[in-house]
This record gives C-alpha cells, sequence and structure tokens, in this order.
C-alpha cells in the first residue's frame, strides 16, 4: 500500500483488494486528500460490497502522498455552495455522515492508518474505526470554529467521551493533537512508528489484525494535555463559553490564557453552538443521534453568514482576519443557539430511526 509517494490523482479513491485485506486510498495528496462527494460515495460502495465478501476479513483506509489521511471536506467547494444558495453540500453531508455510521458499524474490522494531518471529515473516516492507528507525524483536529462552523461527522460524539474535559477544550479552540494526547482522548488506540506503516498495512493481508498490533505498535513519544487537565476540567466544566473564558485567564496558567487567546479568534455563533452540541453528545450517547444533530446544525449553520466569512479569511483570501457577525459572544443569543438545533421535518438525517 503506497502511504508515502503522490499518486496519480485521476481516480481520488483507490480500491484493491490483496490476501483477507481490503485497501482504501484517499487519493488528492495536492488537496491533502480533502473528501468530495463523489469519493464519499466511492468508500460507502466499497464498504458495502467488501461488507458482503467473505474473501474480504479487514478494511484498511490510509491517504495518498505522505502529508496525511485526509485535511477533511472540500471547504473551498462548500463556501462556493453557499454562496450561489446551492444545496450540494448538505447532499454532500447527508452520505458523508451516512458513511460516518457505517464504518463505525462495519461487521468487519476496519483500520485507519491516521498518519500526518488528520482534520474534520479525515476524522470521520478514521476515528469510528476498530483500529486507528497514529505515528509522530500525526496531527488530529476538529478545527471547525475557526471556519465559522462547527464539528461534525461524529466528531461531537468522539469528543464527549474523551476523558474530563479534554473534548470540549479541543472542540472550542480546534487545536490539533499529536499521537499520545489522539491516544489519551479516545481518537485513535495504538501508536506506530511511520517507517514501519508499509510493512504494517501489507501484513493485513496476511496476518489477522491482532497479531499485526502486536509487531508493530510501541510506546508513543509524551503528549502534553495529560499535564493540563487539572485546568482544562476545572474551567471547561462551566455552563457557558463566558464563564469558559473567564475561568481560563483566571487560572494563572500560560496555557490556559493561550487556549483563551485562541477561542477569542473563533467564530462567537460557532462557539455557543458547539459548547451546546458537545453537552447534547454527551446527552445523546449513541452516535447516531448524534449525527442526526449534527446534520441539523450543519444545515443551519450553511445558511450563516460565518461560514462563507471563516472560509475566506482562513483558505480564500487567507488574511486571517474574519469579521463574524455577530462579533461578539454577549451578541448570540439563546435563540440563536437554538434555531441550530431545530427539527428539520422532512429534511432529517433519521439515522437514529
Amino acid at each position: 500500500m503506497a502511504l508515502d509517494t503522490a499518486l496519480d490523482e485521476s481516480e481520488p479513491v483507490l480500491l484493491r483488494t490483496e490476501g483477507r485485506a481490503g485497501y482504501i486510498t484517499l487519493n488528492r495528496p495536492r488537496a491533502l486528500n480533502a473528501l468530495t462527494h463523489p469519493m464519499v460515495r466511492t468508500v460507502d460502495e466499497a464498504l458495502a460490497a467488501w461488507e458482503q465478501d467473505p474473501a474480504v476479513e479487514v478494511v484498511v483506509i490510509a491517504g495518498a502522498g505522505g502529508r496525511g489521511l485526509c485535511a477533511g471536506g472540500d471547504i473551498r467547494a462548500i463556501q462556493a455552495d453557499a454562496l450561489a444558495g446551492g444545496s450540494a453540500s448538505v447532499a454532500f453531508w447527508r452520505d458523508e455522515y451516512r458513511l460516518n455510521a457505517r464504518i463505525a458499524r462495519c461487521s468487519k474490522p476496519y483500520v485507519a492508518v491516521m498518519d500526518g494531518i488528520v482534520m474534520g471529515g479525515g476524522v470521520g473516516v478514521s476515528a469510528h474505526g476498530d483500529v486507528r492507528i497514529v505515528t509522530e507525524r500525526s496531527a488530529v483536529a476538529m478545527p471547525e470554529t475557526g471556519i465559522g462552523f462547527v464539528p461534525d461527522v461524529g466528531g461531537t460524539h468522539l469528543l464527549a467521551q474523551a476523558p474530563g474535559e479534554l473534548g470540549t477544550h479541543l472542540a472550542l479552540t480546534g487545536s490539533a493533537v499529536g499521537a499520545a494526547d489522539a491516544l489519551l482522548c479516545g481518537l485513535a488506540d495504538h501508536f506506530v512508528p511511520s517507517q514501519r506503516l508499509a510493512e504494517l498495512t501489507a501484513s493485513l493481508a496476511v496476518l489477522d489484525v491482532s497479531e499485526t498490533v502486536r509487531r508493530y505498535a510501541a510506546a508513543a513519544p509524551e503528549g502534553e494535555l495529560a499535564l493540563h487537565r487539572e485546568w482544562i476540567d476545572h474551567s471547561y466544566a462551566a455552563d457557558t463559553v463566558e464563564e469558559i473564558l473567564a475561568r481560563l485567564l483566571d487560572c494563572g496558567e500560560p496555557a490556559a490564557k493561550e487556549a483563551a487567546e485562541t477561542i477569542l479568534t473563533r467564530s462567537p455563533t460557532s462557539l455557543k453552538v458547539t459548547l451546546a452540541a458537545m453537552r447534547g453528545a454527551r446527552a445523546l450517547g449513541e452516535l447516531e443521534p448524534v449525527l442526526d444533530q449534527e446534520f441539523r446544525v450543519s444545515c443551519a449553520a450553511f445558511s450563516s453568514p460565518d461560514l462563507i466569512e471563516g472560509v475566506r479569511a482562513q483558505v480564500i483570501d487567507k488574511d486571517r482576519r474574519p469579521r463574524w457577525s455577530p462579533a461578539e459572544l454577549s451578541e448570540v443569543t439563546e435563540a440563536d443557539v437554538a434555531r441550530f438545533f431545530a427539527p428539520l421535518g422532512e429534511r432529517e438525517l433519521g439515522l437514529a430511526g
């Protein structure tokens, strides 16, 4: 399985079987393997077929190019669709979230190679799997608040299950974590040095997953979050974003002050909706109802000015100076937040039945 060489991008998803394994390679390395709607459909169809194929005993997903598994959805296309008043992004999310649910419920072991950048939609196609492998190059994040969006693809479900308030910290700041912290937060299962990934993926064609993991897994380099649990758990347990910021600024820890400064650059609306979504995900418990909730939130965010503005500032113009609307947390009302969770009627995702 070619993990470190850029490939011909004419086929954005490469599928092959060898021995007992089915291999999926996301193949848009120049775009950090960002997901498009056809890519989501291809992966979903492959999983559906391989679940019924007795010759395929394990599924492996990785990214081409050596820079990352997947940097997320194609947010340039989403912004263009929002500007045009289209509906393609909503259709994309509908199929993407269904794929996330399929991965989580896959009847065969699903091994995700989370090497390099794994963000947004990349988390969705990896962290719901059975065996999630990180390396010394891994950078795992749900950075949506920085573009006026809200963590999706089951991200609020995953982060809500992290120890203490670590998930809330990552959801609001959008900060990336390395291997050890991904393991601590429950976003990954095993550390494997990147130079051994080719051997590992090849071994899955002949060995079962547990034997392969025993051969190649190692101890991860030391992380950072465990050292900050006290102020993270205290600060992010607050009921409002405003109180979270106050606690972060009052606790006297330089890292807490840095987190507060990061949060203050994010979309005020996205922050308040994200906190509500995280608390809602924790209460809902199961993945499918959380994906239903995230679909409602994403549909509302699609019509929000902050998504268009956030992508402009971070990706299109790259001036890093978004003009959020509203611009202040105090201007985002409870009614504003509630609008993101309003039922969609016949347009509901409906995964929870």
